[in-house]
């Protein structure tokens, strides 16, 4: 058993097809068959049902591909000790991030941290939470920057900072006649959502009230995967929506107006960087830590002092 076949089984996982894995690899495709049929005989069981398509792994293949990902995770920790110990930061960093962070927290420190680290190829891709957890699972990713409490097997938490959440009202709205809103002012009609599979959206149901999720006449009137589309929406037509509180600091003095603040207590929602529980990269994604609190904006900061309550990430 080598390395190398550890690393070609958990290709054709994750990718599910052996030309595919082959090419990611950089083996032909005859030599990558070869090396996981010698594994395979080698263990005496089948890794792969190769009459399925797309490829998947037997019952006993995801055991054993479970224990191969952990065996890579060590073996890929060595060479970054080493790294470590002389302060050499270079390599990759590949970061997955949920849309309804990205536009807002992503330019106060992505470009220091790149200027900081310039041997480092920062990798970014902007996808829901599910997504991020199976990635980092899978190894595709090292580092996700989400919404939480998770509690999942195998990820490990940081918490970075709680975020407010605010109402964004139309102007016609009955919202708009109030200066704060509490959660039960939001009943009324007109609640615009984004799409399933944003954990802001089961977020934004939940402070609005549970009950919501089973009366299509006041949740939906259209969904969308941006927020700024549901902010253009309320502009032109009426109703509101909840909205994160960086997603606000840039606003111009016509929609500012148009945003009214929570009394206490303050819905607000957890944001973490997360990882495998045997991540690589350590010293790298504590640098990404320091770098994303020492450059969050000041009025963010300012938010701490309020009492806020945690809004609970359901998925």
């Amino acid at each position: 058993m080598t390395l190398s076949q550890l690393d070609y089984i958990v290709a054709v996982d994750t990718h599910r097809h052996f030309a595919t894995a082959a090419d990611h690899c950089h083996v032909t495709q005859p030599t990558l068959s070869m090396q996981i049929q010698k594994l395979e005989d080698e263990l005496g069981i089948l890794i792969f049902d190769r009459s399925k398509q797309p490829v998947i792994p037997t019952e006993a293949g995801q055991a054993v591909l479970a224990q191969a990902r952990e065996v890579l995770r060590a073996a890929r920790r060595i060479p970054e000790i080493v790294n470590e110990s002389k302060n050499d930061f270079q390599g990759d960093l590949k970061i997955g991030i949920i849309p309804t962070l990205a536009p807002y927290l992503l330019p106060y420190f992505i470009g220091e941290f790149i200027g900081k680290y310039p041997a480092i190829s920062v990798q970014i891709q902007e996808m829901v939470t599910e997504q991020i957890i199976e990635r980092l699972r899978n190894g595709l990713i090292d580092v996700g920057l989400v919404v939480t409490p998770l509690l999942e097997n195998g990820i490990t938490e940081i918490p970075l900072f709680q975020e407010p959440f605010v109402v964004y009202t139309s102007e016609s709205h009955p919202l708009s006649s109030v200066s704060q809103v509490s959660p039960g002012d939001l009943h009324s009609e007109g609640l615009w959502l984004l799409t399933e599979g944003h954990c802001f959206r089961n977020q934004v149901i939940d402070i609005c009230g549970a009950d919501r999720k089973n009366n299509s006449n006041t949740i939906l009137r259209y969904e969308t995967g941006s927020l700024e589309t549901l902010i253009k929406l309320i502009e032109k037509q009426e109703g509101f929506t909840l909205l994160p509180y960086l997603a606000t600091l840039d606003m111009d003095e016509a929609r500012s107006t148009r945003i009214r603040p929570f009394n206490e207590p303050v819905p607000v929602r957890e944001v973490s960087l997360v990882m495998h529980r045997s991540f690589l990269k350590r010293k790298l994604i504590n640098a990404l830590k320091h770098e994303i609190l020492a450059h969050l904006p000041q009025e963010l900061m300012e938010t701490e002092t309020i009492k806020g309550q945690v809004v609970r990430v359901s998925r």
